[in-house]
C-alpha cells in the first residue's frame, strides 16, 4: 500500500513509519502546525525540527494549519487528507496510537469516511515491552516536554535508555503515569533511527520550567544534521 503517516516527530509515529515501512510504501509524513500548544489530537514541541527529520528520511513533508480548537482540528485535518490521498495516491495513513481511544477511534472514522485503511503498528501494545524493543531497534530518542507526578526538570533532555524505561515503569507503579507517555505524561523526540541517513545533533537547546504547575519543555534553539560514523 500507499501510506502517508501522521508524523509528529516523536517516537510513537516515527516507530509506526518504521513498522509501516516493512510492508509498505511511505509517500509522505504529515504534519499538523497547531496554534494550541495544548492540542488534543497533535504534539507541538519540536515541531520546528520536523524539516531536518523528514531530510534525513527522505520522504516528503506535507504540513497543515490548525487553530487547535477541539474536534475543529480533526475537520481542518480532514481537509488536508484528502488534498494528501489525491496528491500522493494514498491508499492509507498510519499513526502512532497505543492506547489513546479518543486518537485512534477519530483516526479511524476519518479514515473509514475517505475510504483509506487506518494502520496503527503499535495499537493496545504492551508498553514496557514497546519502549524496550524501541531500543533494540537502534533509536536515539530524547525527551522534550513533561506534564507528570516524578517527571521533573531533569527530564528534559535526557535520552530514552534502559535505566529510563525502568524509572518510568518504577514511576507508573507509584503514580499510575503512562509508561510510553500516552497520555500526555511526557513527550519525544527521534535524533536517529535505522531510516534516517543522517543523525540530528543538537548544537544549542535551553529547558522552560513552570514552577507552579511543575511541567516544561526542551526548547531547541538549532540542531544540524551530522553523518552517521
Amino acid at each position: 500500500m500507499r501510506l502517508g503517516v501522521l508524523f509528529t516527530g516523536g517516537k510513537d509515529s516515527t516507530y509506526s513509519l518504521f513498522l509501516a515501512s516493512k510492508d509498505n510504501e511511505i509517500s509522505c509524513l504529515i504534519n499538523a502546525d497547531s496554534e494550541n500548544k495544548e492540542s488534543y489530537m497533535f504534539h507541538t514541541v519540536g515541531s520546528k525540527l520536523l524539516d531536518k527529520q523528514a531530510e534525513a528520511l527522505g520522504i516528503p513533508l506535507e504540513r497543515f494549519y490548525t487553530g487547535g480548537e477541539k474536534e475543529m482540528e480533526l475537520s481542518d485535518m480532514k481537509s488536508h487528507l484528502i488534498k494528501m490521498k489525491e496528491k500522493y495516491t494514498l491508499d492509507g495513513i498510519v499513526s502512532g496510537a497505543i492506547a489513546s481511544k479518543y486518537q485512534k477511534s477519530r483516526v479511524d472514522k476519518m479514515c473509514e469516511e475517505l475510504s483509506l485503511k487506518s494502520v496503527a503498528p503499535i495499537w493496545d501494545v504492551n508498553q514496557e515491552e514497546y519502549l524496550r524493543a524501541l531500543l533494540k531497534s537502534n533509536f536515539k530518542v530524547i525527551i522534550i516536554k513533561v506534564a507528570a507526578d516524578g517527571l521533573d526538570k531533569a527530564w528534559l533532555g535526557r535520552q530514552l535508555n534502559e535505566s529510563a524505561v525502568a524509572e518510568l515503569v518504577k514511576l507508573n507503579k507509584r503514580f499510575g503515569i503512562n509508561v510510553s507517555g500516552e497520555g500526555g505524561e511526557y513527550e519525544s523526540f527521534v535524533l536517529d533511527c535505522p531510516m534516517f541517513t543522517k543523525r540530528l545533533e543538537i548544537i544549542s537547546s535551553s529547558k522552560v520550567w513552570d514552577e507552579k504547575y511543575n511541567t516544561g519543555y526542551l526548547e531547541i534553539q538549532e540542531a544540524v544534521l551530522e553523518d552517521k560514523s
